[in-house]
């Protein structure tokens, strides 16, 4: 199986934010170290703590763009989303069959606390995390022996001790040491996403100290004094809920060095707009870093109209989608039931259809973001900065309001799609506009009233991946640049998922079996297939775009450095302050 990951659970609770181009250009731009300022602290908010900066059990953005500044994996993505080496010497390529990767690792690493680096740590880092069963475990499940530590799930002091024995119940065969600097990896079968899935920032591919971590297992990285890693930043104080400051590791290993010397975080802070006061106000000299550039519209339209303040503002595509999900499950003895199973054929698709176009997308993102924080999604449920995008426009993004009243008039018209729901999260506004819009749109375009069930977060994200909604909110943020991590992780039999299809249900032979082919495929040669799959999402009406997100960020003018990629933030060991 390919990986499933739950970072889903995490991104439905981002504000929708995205664009196809940047649309202005922020003050973070070029790292040149001209006239450094004597004080080179970085001072930005994050708007909300941590959940873990543990990569065995991270899950959320916030947590990995700060990990990404102190940890490290084997390979990492660089700022062109290239996989470049990271503790390893080079990026390795699968042998002639495709199951092995053999890496050699670099001799000069240290952790901030001065143990050494070599492959005991990798080993013991992986078959932790797989042994955790932690939100992105699965990323390593291509390797021989995954599914055995998968299986007897352990954590903490137990999990500790099994790993200091080398206990066969949580050591994956597939991976081995031959020596204190070469790690092999063997997989169970070939799989062309594995090397882009271990370079996620802050997940399973990336190493910690088993010294470090071994006396308080499940909380060494809230503690400075055991929150240890190879990068170029170490954690020097944490205080819950309020602020953590990491100061630059002195003679790192790697490159380039920081000019940074600290960085100071402001958790306390939980509202945007509060931060966007406190920046302008001097207090800080970023916002939207550490994974909060969901800024709200009306600052962002106010600062564009500020003449002294709108060069500092930065749009960027980000990776996130949203887009309307039908319920297909055909198991009406254990889901909601409704009018767009898969069972229901043309019938049903035609009123998925129907559905689809009769919303005016354009029009959707004038009015929920002002034409600024999103866009319309015309090319599919990939964004356009990523491998999958369609070249070509949806035929599902159209609007068409006619044809949507003649398909639900030729399939049962509005008695057969009585009584319907949409479910959404209100803690995002643009969740609750966008809610609005779409009923507006099926009471104008096909005179049918749907009520609106706006449902708490947590409970919300439960429920929908249970397929207890007949039409939801629906959305998902790229792990990696690689169609995999969509095509696998929404649709499609897989584990992981409550259901056999998470929120949709959406399940069928077909899809499975050219799903297995392209996951087991080098890219070049699966994006052809990957293609194909998207098609037959398109065919079955599996889903109503909506828009793609982009991230706003504020950038003092002084901050050299800083700045962004459709992914992850500017590594801080690239940012210098300026005098000003």
């Amino acid at each position: 199986m390919a990986p499933t990951s739950f970072r889903i659970l995490k991104t439905l609770a981002l504000s929708a934010v995205a664009s196809l181009a940047v649309v202005a250009c922020g003050g973070g731009g070029g790292g040149g170290n001209g006239n450094l300022a004597s004080d080179q602290t970085l001072n930005f908010p994050i708007l909300g703590d941590f959940g873990t900066l543990d990569p065995a059990t991270a899950d959320a953005e916030t947590d990995q763009e700060i990990q990404q500044n102190f940890q490290d994996g084997l390979v990492r993505f660089d700022a062109n989303l290239n996989i470049v080496p990271d503790l390893a010497t080079a990026v390795p390529s699968a042998s002639s069959d495709g199951l092995t990767y053999t890496f050699n690792l670099r001799k000069d690493v240290t952790f901030s606390n001065g143990d050494t680096f070599t492959s005991k740590d990798v080993l013991f880092s992986w078959n932790r995390a797989a042994a955790y069963q932690g939100a992105y475990a699965t990323n390593l499940s291509a390797i021989q022996g995954y599914d055995t530590v998968a299986k007897n799930k352990k954590a903490g002091k137990d999990l500790e001790a099994l790993l200091e024995a080398n206990d066969p119940s949580v050591t994956m065969g597939g991976l081995t040491a031959p020596d204190p600097y070469t790690v092999q990896v063997k997989l169970s079968q070939p799989a062309g996403w594995f090397m882009t899935a271990i370079a996620l920032s802050g997940s399973t591919g990336w190493i910690v100290d088993q010294k470090a971590i071994k006396n308080d297992p499940d909380n060494w990285w809230s503690n400075p004094a055991t929150a240890i890693g190879t990068g170029p930043f170490k954690m020097v104080s944490y205080t819950p809920k309020q602020s953590v400051e990491f100061d630059a590791v002195a003679n790192w290993w790697g490159s380039p060095k920081p000019t940074l010397t600290k960085v100071k975080i402001d958790i306390s802070v939980t509202n945007a707009s509060t931060a966007i006061t406190k920046y302008e106000q001097g207090g800080y000299d970023i916002v939207g870093y550490g994974g909060y550039s969901n800024l709200p519209v009306a600052d962002i339209l106010r600062i564009k109209n500020t003449s002294n303040e709108s060069a500092q503002l930065l749009l960027h595509p980000k990776v996130r989608s949203y887009w309307v999900s039908f319920n297909m499950v055909h198991d009406a003895s254990r889901q909601a039931g409704g009018p767009f199973l898969l069972s229901g054929g043309d019938k049903a698709k035609n009123l998925r259809l129907a559905f689809a176009l009769a919303v005016d997308k354009n029009a959707l993102v004038q009015t929920v973001c002002q034409g600024i924080v999103c866009t319309p999604a015309t090319g599919g449920l990939i964004p356009p900065t990523l491998i999958g995008h369609m070249d070509s426009v949806d035929p599902l993004s159209k609007f068409d309001a006619a044809q949507a009243k003649t398909l639900l008039q030729q399939n049962g018209g509005a008695s057969a799609v009585a009584g319907l729901k949409y479910a959404y999260d209100p803690e995002n506004p643009l969740n609750v506009a966008t809610a609005q819009f779409l009923q507006a749109q099926w009471q104008q375009n096909l005179g049918v009233h749907v009520d609106l069930l706006p449902v708490a977060h947590s409970p919300f994200i439960k429920a929908r991946l249970k397929g207890d909604y007949v039409l939801s909110r629906d959305g998902w943020q790229a792990d990696y640049n690689h169609p995999q991590d969509w095509f696998d992780n929404l649709w499609g039999t897989k584990l992981g998922c409550p259901d056999a299809g998470c929120s949709t249900g959406y399940t069928t032979k077909a899809y499975d079996d050219l799903q297995a082919k392209a996951d087991a495929e080098p890219l070049d040669q699966a994006k052809a297939d990957y293609a194909k799959l998207n098609q037959m999402l398109i065919d079955d009406v599996v889903y109503i775009p909506l828009y793609y997100s982009v991230g706003a960020f504020l950038i003092k003018p002084y901050v050299k450095g800083a700045g962004t990629n459709s992914f992850f933030d500017n590594f801080w060991n690239g940012i210098s302050i300026q005098s000003h």
